[in-house]
């Protein structure tokens, strides 16, 4: 996770009004710095997955799109300097809706434009238009996707139809 990439959570996190939230992190491991501190600043309850075991990984996965977790189990699933990485994903986003319960939030950040940076594959550079064809497939209905200076890009979801807080999103275009 780069600089900018904390600074993208925190703000999108930040905007939340959630109490005792479940938190998932996928892509967690701590190389470069790791959610989990901002997670708990806010109260909530962090637990990070990733493929492989290291600093900032509670729970490891050998699936790439299959996770350990039940239906609807998180309030909240964050992504961070990840989905560059996944091979396939229109496996990966709907797999994210899943573990999301009703009424829970989805918060990426990802690039649409940096160097080659294996770890140990770099397979994509997200447009906005690419991140809102894989929401709204996997059955977001609300969400807001931001560029962040000339290399970032950020997206929070909502799952639901009971959106509480339509200021933080619009329907897909």
């Amino acid at each position: 996770m780069h600089e900018e990439a904390l600074r993208m959570m925190t703000d999108m996190l930040s905007g939340l009004d959630l109490h005792n939230a479940s938190v998932l992190d996928v892509g967690s491991h701590a190389g470069m710095g790791s959610f989990k501190p901002l997670v708990e600043s806010l109260g909530w309850a962090y637990v990070g997955l990733d493929l492989a075991p290291g600093p900032g990984v509670d729970v490891i996965t050998m699936h790439p799109y299959e996770y350990p977790f039940d239906d609807g189990a998180f309030d909240v699933v964050i992504s961070g300097s990840t989905m560059e990485h996944v091979q396939a994903l229109w496996l990966w986003v709907p797999e994210l809706y899943r573990l999301l319960r009703n009424g829970g939030w989805l918060a990426i950040c990802t690039v649409m434009s940096w160097e080659l940076h294996r770890n140990p594959l770099d397979c994509w550079r997200i447009m906005p238009d690419g991140m809102a064809f894989l929401l709204h497939r996997a059955g977001f209905q609300y969400f807001q996707i931001k560029h962040v200076g000339d290399k970032d890009i950020r997206a929070l979801a909502y799952k639901g139809e009971d959106l509480r807080c339509p200021e933080l999103l619009s329907t897909p275009s």
